[in-house]
């Protein structure tokens, strides 16, 4: 078996904004593995200033994995635990290879384009006026669950665009998910949470910054409404960290990125412990291209949850791998008319 890897930068359409900054190119990498005239292939979905494995070192074990390939997909996840967006482009590339059809690596209804993916229609941040237009958007376009990242603009506007949302649907016939990225000081956060629930949210992502335990511990237990983790996921690696972690913190769900927790292998340990614990949770991109998009909303499909995903990033890009993922009426389908 050989292994390569290469380097691609993805271009977004319009520059993407989070309360980390502006995004106007991702850098990603693809593993290649060849063996007996059959190819696979597999994304290392590193996103820059987040992920764990923003390392110096991250093209040379990148590369040490391709050297070591014949130590096979098992020990090379044990090897790389703390360069998750490579254990998922190893785990991703190994299945491409083993599979009949490379970029079919979980054959179920939702590949024979018989059953969808219900997903949130995602809105960035902007300017109010930006925001506003999104969000009109992804209710012509058919989505009941929308999710606004806050914490960029001022907090009056996006209350001012919360209202407009329910001003004209009721929180039965639109699902409103906000992410603030750690945006508010631990100070402010339960005022802000008790203005937000005026608007019957359904949850809020990592309201706080990653590593602050005992506060975000605190806003859990005193909440008007629930508190989904994120970022702090990132980087605990082993499974009885990722326990102690959600002991203390007690969230009501927790948000499952594949490419920075390790993989379909590091996302089941999290499935297993949230609803060991009875704590929800769902699957959602990482600004993957269509090839990690690919192989997270094949598997997330094999878990039969119910709640909508965080899986519509594929149309973000200029250069973007042509696919036949498609979104129709806030679903997600791998359509039978498209190709790869």
């Amino acid at each position: 078996m050989n292994a390569s890897y290469h380097k691609y930068l993805l271009e977004f359409k319009r520059p993407s904004g989070t309360s980390r900054g502006i995004m106007t190119e991702k850098e990603t990498w693809f593993i290649t593995l060849e063996e007996n005239g059959k190819k696979g292939i597999g994304e290392c979905g590193i996103l820059r200033g987040l992920s764990a494995d923003d390392r110096p070192d991250y093209e040379e074990k990148l590369k040490w994995a391709c050297e070591n390939i014949h130590l096979g997909e098992k020990a090379l996840w044990e090897a790389l635990l703390e360069f998750p967006s490579i254990q998922f482009g190893i785990e991703m590339a190994f299945l491409s290879l083993k599979s009949e059809n490379a970029y079919i690596l979980f054959p179920s209804d939702f590949t024979k384009n018989s059953s969808s993916i219900a997903i949130n229609g995602l809105v960035w941040m902007g300017e109010a006026s930006f925001m506003k237009e999104q969000i009109e958007e992804k209710l012509a376009d058919g989505f009941n669950c929308i999710k606004l990242k806050i914490g960029a603009i001022d907090f009056n506007k996006e209350l001012e665009l919360l209202q407009f949302i329910r001003s004209h649907f009721s929180p039965e016939e639109i699902e409103i998910r906000v992410d603030a990225n750690g945006a508010f000081s631990s100070a402010e956060t339960l005022d802000k949470l008790n203005q937000l629930n005026q608007f019957k949210l359904h949850s809020i992502e990592q309201p706080i910054k990653k590593g602050q335990i005992k506060e975000m511990a605190e806003l859990c237990k005193q909440t008007p409404f629930p508190i989904a983790l994120d970022e702090e996921l990132i980087g605990v690696f082993s499974f009885e960290a990722k326990e102690k972690l959600l002991q203390e913190i007690k969230p009501q769900y927790i948000i499952l990125k594949p490419s920075f927790i390790g993989g379909f292998r590091g996302t089941q340990e999290w499935i297993d412990l949230a609803e060991k614990y009875n704590i929800g949770w769902w699957i959602t991109s990482a600004l993957e291209s269509n090839i990690g998009l690919n192989a997270i909303a094949q598997w997330t499909f094999t878990l039969n949850s119910n709640m909508p995903q965080g899986l519509g990033t594929g149309s973000l890009y200029t250069n973007n791998i042509d696919c036949p993922l498609e979104v129709k009426n806030g679903q997600l389908w791998y359509s039978s008319s498209k190709t790869w």
